[in-house]
């Protein structure tokens, strides 16, 4: 089994990488990052690759995935869940104002509707 992190450069991207990264180490499992951001190059980025350095050698860390530019957000984020068989699925959310809160953010609300797997919403600033 497999933890699917959705990231992008952001403090919820981080804070969703570090949760998905403990998440794994904690059920033995695999980490599957997929970068939300459509990249130009195969390489990783390298605000990404400094934070892969930091995943314990007890994670084993699956080729990173993006998503393409064609693919809706949340989209991508389901059907990364169904390729990798996830058994969690880890996603970060922005502060919301109080109107915010009462409505969840689309791609958060389609991912946590339509997910095969359970979904972990995390909030900037997760240590």
């Amino acid at each position: 089994m497999t933890v699917l992190v959705a990231y992008n450069a952001s403090p919820q991207g981080e804070s969703a990488l570090r949760a998905a990264t403990a998440e794994a180490e904690r059920r033995r499992q695999d980490l599957s990052v997929l970068v939300l951001t459509p990249q130009e190059s195969p390489d990783i980025p390298s605000h990404l690759a400094h934070l892969l350095d930091s995943v314990p050698p007890s994670v084993t860390v699956k080729p990173v995935a993006y998503r393409t530019a064609s693919e809706e957000v949340a989209d991508s984020i389901i059907e990364a869940a169904e390729r990798v068989a996830a058994s969690l699925v880890v996603i970060g959310a922005r502060k919301h104002s109080t109107v915010g809160t009462f409505l969840v953010g689309s791609t958060t609300q389609q991912v946590l509707l339509d997910s095969p797997a359970p979904v972990l919403v995390v909030k900037a600033g997760y240590a």
